[in-house]
């Protein structure tokens, strides 16, 4: 798969934990491949009730890794609701929290928590710090256009690509060059229920945000390079 992905000309990959073991390894994959994969440590919603102070700690240990880029993937996510939303909102606030402390940004799922995720993380920004990066993006023109001004940047899945994503695609259309990248969530997000997702399904990505804003793709890898590099700096 990482073969694959080179042979199709990726520069970078992003590989972000949902929990301890996933975060571990992202930063296995990172020391493996460092020429191609920057790794992300944090807790998903999902799965923040069952973390403990003792994995907490560990968390904040993985943070210190020099191979950790950002934290996430953090957020809320009030449509399978498998956290309760109130250990949701804490377990985000403690990894902005730690996000803050290492000046790493952030990786962000939100669904179905538009407003409060919007609300949250325009409240943890601040001059001095990294934004990062709003995952799968699912909302709409106006919250894209709130928190890019914020100085977050937009991610882009395959969901774009269909119609009934009314608001990531009216946001892909209008938002500036620059503000925006495009991902996969590989495993998941895949093209049907049988096809494993995989990093080079990001061209597929890329080819509709091209057709929606009526250019060639060859005019989104460049941007899309110097807007990812950007959320990630310190």
């Amino acid at each position: 798969m990482i073969g694959r992905a080179r042979d199709a000309g990726f520069a970078r990959i992003m590989v972000p934990g949902w929990d301890l073991r996933s975060s571990e390894a992202a930063l296995e994959l990172a020391d493996r491949h460092p020429d191609l994969i920057h790794a992300a440590v944090g807790i998903h919603p999902h799965d923040v009730a069952g973390v403990d102070e003792a994995a907490w700690a560990r968390l904040e240990a993985l943070a210190t890794d020099s191979r950790t880029r950002a934290i996430g993937e953090i957020g809320l996510d009030f449509h399978r609701n498998l956290s309760p939303p109130e250990v949701q909102r804490e377990g985000l606030g403690r990894q902005l929290e730690l996000a803050a402390r290492r000046r790493l940004p952030v990786l962000v799922h939100d669904r179905e928590a538009h407003a409060e995720a919007t609300a949250a993380l325009e409240g943890w920004a601040a001059p001095d710090r990294p934004r990062g990066l709003l995952h799968a993006f699912s909302g709409d023109r106006v919250m894209a256009e709130r928190l890019t001004s914020a100085g977050f940047t937009v991610s882009f899945a395959l969901p774009v690509a269909f119609r009934s994503a009314a608001g990531p695609r009216e946001a892909a259309a209008a938002l500036p060059t620059g503000t925006f990248v495009v991902e996969t969530d590989s495993p998941f997000l895949g093209p049907d229920a049988r096809g494993r997702n995989e990093p080079t399904t990001a061209v597929r990505v890329a080819s509709e945000l091209a057709r929606l804003r009526g250019v060639e793709v060859e005019e989104l890898v460049a941007p899309i390079r110097s807007a990812y590099e950007k959320a990630l700096a310190g």
